[in-house]
């Protein structure tokens, strides 16, 4: 199975025939904390022309045929050779800046593309009753794994039955609804809820009044804000390999510089992938306060903050699960794909849709 790689330090990605290498800066060594985690001392990159012959001790091979998706969180130099490389081998590149905040994707050209997937998807969207239809569907599938993630305390002696309770009512009101932004305000308030929650959810005293992105302003919303950001890339990445168009949603609006049908699925993940992420990493106190820099008004994670963060989270994409349909155990990354050709088969007409739910 293909792996996604993260890029922590300054340096080269450069192509030398089929080859990818990472080079750092020249005095330093490449250091790797685990399998997918790259990573140096030095950060710093000396300048090298892509003429010179390689440095055994400071350029690091990448194992093109097992990478599936790139993760820089680092100031990065190549050049057209190499995103060119990237698209042969159909491997996508996830650009974060200083703060770990997602800033864009390299997106390779589409491997699989069907004219009447993308017509019969630009319909659905056009149709008020089919994409109202839709949209339905992602909120449900969404609120269902709140509900799991809040059950799931609730066992555990944590009383979450209020906040239960004002969420299964507020889903009763989905059905009737004849508007998206009627439908995003029932799930921005369910979601409300569900942050309100948290506070019982995490043993330790956390400072979380409101849900705030631009820019998060306490750990507990960085920590969402950096979650969320990798589960849309690797909706992304799974989207790639369908032959959905990713540009055309349901739930969130089509708009400039955005993936929104990302946005639309990640909201079915989002529960499963950052959320219990979260938890664990604050609950087992992985995470502490000396990971996050703060400034006036914002907060976000250090560099070593997000380090722990991905290493959890890869984790968590690479645990299997027995599916009860297919009778055979999936990754949760594999889920997402699944997910995506469930939606195919809904917009061809082949089979309802019916939105991921966790069952476990």
């Amino acid at each position: 199975m293909k792996r996604n790689y993260y890029i922590f330090s300054s340096g080269r990605m450069i192509r030398r025939q089929n080859t990818l290498y990472f080079e750092p800066g020249a005095a330093a060594e490449p250091v790797e904390s685990d399998n997918d985690v790259i990573e140096v001392d030095d950060d710093t990159a000396e300048s090298v022309d892509n003429e010179q012959e390689p440095k055994a001790l400071s350029r690091r091979p990448l194992p093109v045929e097992d990478i599936e998706s790139l993760y820089c969180f680092s100031e990065l130099r190549f050049n057209t050779r190499f995103l060119n490389f990237l698209a042969q081998k159909q491997i996508t590149l996830h650009l974060f800046n200083y703060y770990g905040y997602y800033t864009g994707s390299f997106y390779p050209r589409e491997p699989f593309i069907s004219g009447r997937l993308l017509v019969e998807q630009v319909n659905a969207y056009s149709s008020f009753e089919r994409r109202l239809d839709v949209a339905r569907r992602f909120v449900s599938g969404a609120v269902a794994n709140i509900l799991k993630n809040l059950r799931y305390y609730n066992s555990r002696d944590r009383d979450m039955t209020p906040f239960i309770d004002s969420i299964v009512n507020l889903t009763g009101a989905i059905p009737s609804v004849r508007a998206i932004p009627e439908l995003m305000g029932i799930e921005g308030n369910i979601r409300a809820l569900y942050y309100e929650a948290w506070h019982l959810i995490i043993s330790e005293n956390i400072d979380f009044p409101r849900r705030e992105k631009h820019p998060p302003t306490n750990p507990v919303n960085a920590l969402i804000s950096f979650g969320n950001a990798l589960v849309y890339t690797c909706i992304l990445a799974e989207l790639y390999k369908t032959q959905l168009n990713p540009l055309i949603s349901f739930l969130h609006e089509p708009g400039e510089r955005r993936f929104s049908l990302s946005l639309d699925i990640a909201e079915i993940f989002k529960p499963l992938l950052a959320d219990r992420v979260i938890f664990s990493l604050l609950n087992k106190k992985q995470i502490q306060s000396k990971h996050f820099t703060k400034g006036l008004n914002m907060c976000h994670l250090s560099e070593e903050g997000r380090k722990v963060f991905v290493r959890e989270f890869d984790e968590k994409l690479k645990t299997t699960i027995r599916h009860r349909q297919l009778k055979k155990s999936v990754s949760y990354r594999h889920l997402i794909r699944l997910e995506c050709y469930k939606l195919v088969k809904h917009i061809l007409g082949e089979k309802e849709y019916s939105p991921f739910t966790i069952w476990w």
